[in-house]
C-alpha cells in the first residue's frame, strides 16, 4: 500500500494472495531526500494461498517520494492501495501476525474484518489512508446497517471517499455473485444498485453505503480502500436513521459460527 504525493511515481503493491513459501524479510535502500530514491525498497513477502484460504496476508507500506520493489519467487497476484497525502513516513513491513481480525455484526449480518491498515491504535500507521479487507460468509449482509462518511462532523463523522474492491468465491464452476447498494445523502447523489463479481470495483465518493450481500454458497471479500482531507486520519461513520436499530438486535445473537475464516497457521 501507498500514501502518495499530488504527482504520480511508480508505485508498490500488497498481496491479495501470494505463495506461501517466501520468508518476511524488508530491506530500504536510497531512502531520503525530496526526490524519489534511485535505488527502490526491497520488500519480501510471505502472502498467502488467496483472499479465502489464509487470513490476513503480511504487507508493505511505502511513503510518497519513494520507490519500492515487490517480489515474489512464485509469482502472485497483488493488490495496490494508496492516497493523496501530505507527510512523508516510513516504509515498513507488516507482518500477518499482527494484523487485528476484527468479527462484526452477529447471526446473518455477521463478517469479518482483516484492520491492517485501520484508522486507531490497532492499525498501521499510514497519512491519509485508511484500508480494511472485509470478508462475508454466503447468504449474509455486510457493510450493514447502511452508514456514510460523507461529511464532516467533528467527533461524529468523516469526510472519507471509499473504493470497494470485491472478489467473491465460485462454488464448483459455478462464478459467484452479490450485490451492492448505495442510496443517495444529503451530501450527494451517488445511486447504485448493482451486481458484483469477482474483479468489480465500486466507487463511493458519498452516500449512504450497504448492504454488501453475499449471494447462498458464494463467499464474499471487499477491500475498502479510504482517505479524506480532514486533519484527522480517522474513520467516523453515521448510520442511517432507517437501519441503525438493527445494531441493537444483535446483542441476542450468535456470530455465524463460519467465522473467524482461518490463518494460514490454522493449516499446518
Amino acid at each position: 500500500m501507498k500514501d502518495r504525493g499530488s504527482a504520480p511515481h511508480p508505485a508498490p503493491q500488497t498481496p491479495a494472495g501470494l505463495d506461501d513459501s517466501a520468508s518476511p524479510a524488508f530491506e530500504a535502500r536510497g531512502f531520503g531526500g525530496g526526490a524519489p530514491a534511485a535505488e527502490p525498497h526491497v520488500f519480501e513477502l510471505r502472502g498467502r494461498s488467496g483472499v479465502f484460504g489464509g487470513g490476513p496476508t503480511d504487507f508493505a507500506y511505502v511513503p510518497r517520494d519513494a520507490h519500492a520493489e515487490i517480489r515474489s519467487a512464485a509469482g502472485g497476484r497483488f493488490a495496490l492501495a494508496g492516497a493523496r497525502c501530505e507527510r512523508r513516513l516510513t516504509p515498513g513491513y507488516g507482518p500477518a501476525e499482527a494484523v487485528a481480525v476484527e468479527l462484526r455484526g452477529a447471526g446473518q449480518c455477521s463478517r469479518q474484518v482483516n484492520n491492517f491498515a485501520a484508522a486507531g491504535p490497532d492499525g498501521f500507521d499510514c497519512d491519509r489512508l485508511i484500508a480494511v479487507e472485509v470478508l462475508t460468509p454466503g447468504g449474509n449482509w455486510s457493510s450493514y446497517p447502511p452508514h456514510k462518511h460523507d461529511e464532516h462532523h467533528p467527533g461524529e463523522e468523516s469526510r472519507l471517499e471509499e473504493i470497494y474492491y470485491f472478489e467473491i468465491a465460485p462454488h464448483g464452476d459455478t462464478p459467484g455473485l452479490g450485490y451492492q447498494r448505495v442510496t443517495p445523502s444529503p451530501a450527494g447523489k451517488t445511486d447504485i444498485l448493482t451486481e458484483v463479481r469477482t474483479g468489480d470495483a465500486v466507487l463511493i465518493p458519498d452516500g449512504w453505503h450497504g448492504p454488501s450481500i453475499a449471494a447462498p454458497g458464494h463467499d464474499m471479500y471487499y477491500l475498502n480502500v479510504m482517505a479524506g482531507p480532514g486533519g484527522t486520519r480517522e474513520w467516523l461513520i453515521r448510520d442511517h436513521p432507517d437501519h441503525g436499530w438493527i445494531r441493537g438486535t444483535w446483542d441476542g445473537q450468535d456470530i455465524d459460527p463460519r467465522l473467524p475464516f482461518p490463518r494460514a497457521e490454522d493449516h499446518r
